[in-house]
């Protein structure tokens, strides 16, 4: 998707670039490898090269850097690991991509309080190896392994959102550097607290266009003492459906809980080699104590029956999890594949629980008529879904038909009362929805915006324009 700009790129000051040399030295990397890695995006969107790269090694790195871009008018841009789906991290304007990856210290672990805190560029799944003897984990799963500091900043969720909520609910905390160069903690470890704004939730989801996270606090969970997987295949789409629905309904505390349909399973046999029968699939996970773990599985069974399902086969082997989820975390990359030489466009809504079957079946109809292969999956269990697309690069007319059922989809979303994305934020490609989706909202945005970052320097054209 060609991303359009209405500002004049200059190249950088010499003089500036000098300074940030002296400053940073082998942490300023110009070469073109690193300008296009920092360039490019894991959707559709065109590559956009920053003019320097700086690898920050600590918050007074940032803080030093912001000093400098601000000083000479040069725009900065967060950058993690680069896994967002809406161009989030493109820097639409130049610039400089400030990379927090080498900031992934484990800063401190609070088993008795059930939190911790770290940088901004740790990982989650280097938290969860890092935690697993303390008898607690960090449930927020977006598939990708991706930067706490980038989830934190785009709102990510993923499968287990259902369960234990999304990054909005997970982050106790922030360390952020402002437009003007200071460090700010958002609050402290208490639970609960009635002190002020919400700074915490503000900068959650602002996508790196209101300041810079360095470190975060986090929530954490017990490791369930039983854990079970199960699949079911489904004669209709509605019947798989309504079974999560009517699942969550009947107060049954899902962990996760994904569906895949018809053509995602086909994709996925492919990719990940195995021999699911293609038909719509949910991908189940419970989590409890044995007994109650044993109840649930009895009654999604009972319901899924019901509703048109075939064999519910479940186990309590990790192995047999790790592989299931695995495949489900790979969908994107499977979905991708089923065209040789395509490119992935993939989009998200979300909708209140009980017009997900409606909203559902009513895409997937839309989706029979298209020339472009097409897959849905997502995280049903709160209403959140995905459709992929595997597009020609090449084709003007492919993108023209994408970009119109990416339009009806939302449109039927927002007229659901949903949203125009559940967890990949706006970044650049669903500015126009926010608008219809928020109203004179978004002017307040814009305030904040203004009064935060008035050179409009951080992540400039991200989420909205000015």
């Amino acid at each position: 998707m060609h991303i359009e700009t209405s500002f004049i790129r200059a190249e950088l000051d010499p003089a500036f670039v000098g300074r940030l040399r002296e400053r940073f030295g082998a942490s300023l990397n110009m070469s073109a490898s690193m300008l296009e890695q920092h360039g490019s995006n894991e959707a559709h969107f065109d590559v956009v090269l920053p003019d320097a790269v700086v690898f920050a090694r600590s918050t007074e790195d940032v803080v030093d850097l912001v000093k400098l871009c601000v000083a000479a008018n040069v725009p900065i841009v967060p950058f993690g690991a680069g896994t967002s789906i809406e161009g989030n991290a493109v820097p639409v304007r130049g610039g400089v991509s400030v990379n927090l990856g080498q900031m992934d210290q484990i800063v401190a672990v609070n088993p008795e309080d059930f939190d911790c805190v770290v940088q901004a560029g740790c990982r989650r799944e280097q938290l969860n190896e890092h935690l697993r003897d303390t008898g607690l984990f960090f449930p927020i799963d977006p598939g990708a392994n991706a930067t706490i500091g980038g989830m934190a900043s785009t709102r990510a969720s993923g499968t287990n959102a259902v369960r234990y909520g999304t990054m909005r609910e997970a982050v106790l905390s922030l360390k952020v550097v402002t437009p003007d160069g200071t460090v700010i903690t958002t609050a402290r470890r208490a639970r609960k607290s009635a002190a002020g704004y919400d700074l915490t939730r503000l900068y959650v989801g602002s996508e790196g266009t209101l300041g810079i996270i360095t470190e975060v606090t986090l929530r954490l969970h017990p490791i369930p003492e039983t854990i079970s997987a199960a699949v079911c295949g489904f004669e209709t789409l509605e019947g798989a459906v309504n079974t999560v629905v009517q699942s969550i309904q009947s107060g049954v505390p899902l962990a996760r809980v994904e569906i895949l349909d018809d053509m995602q399973i086909r994709a996925v046999n492919a990719w990940s080699k195995l021999s699911l029968p293609e038909v719509t699939t949910l991908f189940f996970e419970f989590h409890g104590s044995p007994g109650s773990v044993a109840e649930q599985v009895e009654m999604v069974s009972m319901l899924a029956a019901e509703n048109g399902g075939g064999t519910f086969d479940w186990s309590n082997r990790p192995e047999e999890r790790a592989k299931l989820w695995k495949a489900r975390h790979e969908a994107y990359y499977a979905a991708v594949a089923l065209r040789p030489g395509a490119v992935g466009w993939a989009t998200d809504v979300c909708v209140p629980i009980s017009r997900l079957p409606e909203c559902i079946t009513a895409t997937k109809a839309d989706l029979a008529t298209a020339s472009v292969p097409a897959t849905i999956l997502g995280h049903v269990g709160d209403g959140n879904f995905h459709v992929i697309f595997a597009m020609d690069p090449a084709s003007a007319d492919e993108l023209a038909e994408v970009q119109a059922i990416n339009r009806r989809l939302v449109a039927r979303a927002l007229a659901m009362d949903g949203t125009c994305t559940g967890e990949h934020g706006i970044g650049i490609g669903k500015q126009e929805w926010l608008v219809e989706e928020l109203g004179d909202a978004v002017d307040v945005m814009r305030t904040l915006k203004r009064a935060m970052d008035p050179k409009d320097l951080f992540n400039p054209g991200k989420i909205f324009s000015l």
